[in-house]
């Protein structure tokens, strides 16, 4: 093996040329880069200040239908547009999402209309 101070002294006295033509040398002889650390090292930076996308598509899950399931199958059946029978399977298997992908405004609405009934509505 050999002694790591004087490979040490050994590069402190190289210029800067010949310390470049060794960094290629090593490169090529085990097939490296030079180059990836520093990649690496600004990866956290980039990672510390994530920039927060604010979510547009909202998706209304029905919990629990509450003391009125009657009401609230045929809220569901009005909001969706689904058939009754298909309302109620949805009542009937909460949790369920009663819309997807709609819009923040829409999805208010809908939650409002069905915990005014009684029901147990989350917003994703």
């Amino acid at each position: 093996m050999a002694d790591i101070a004087k490979l040490i002294e050994e590069i402190k006295g190289m210029t800067v040329l010949e310390l470049n033509n060794l960094v290629k040398a090593l490169e090529e002889e085990f097939g490296v880069s030079a180059a990836a650390p520093v990649a690496v090292a600004a990866a956290p930076a980039a990672a510390a200040a994530p920039v927060e996308e604010e979510k547009t598509e909202f998706t209304v899950v029905l919990k629990a239908a509450g003391p009125n399931k009657l009401q609230v199958v045929k809220a569901v059946r009005e909001l969706t547009g689904l058939a009754l029978g298909e309302a109620k399977a949805l009542v009937d298997n909460a949790p369920k999402a009663v819309k997807e992908n709609i819009s923040k405004e829409e999805s208010d609405k809908l939650a409002e209309s069905l915990k005014a009934l009684g029901a147990e509505i989350e917003i994703k």
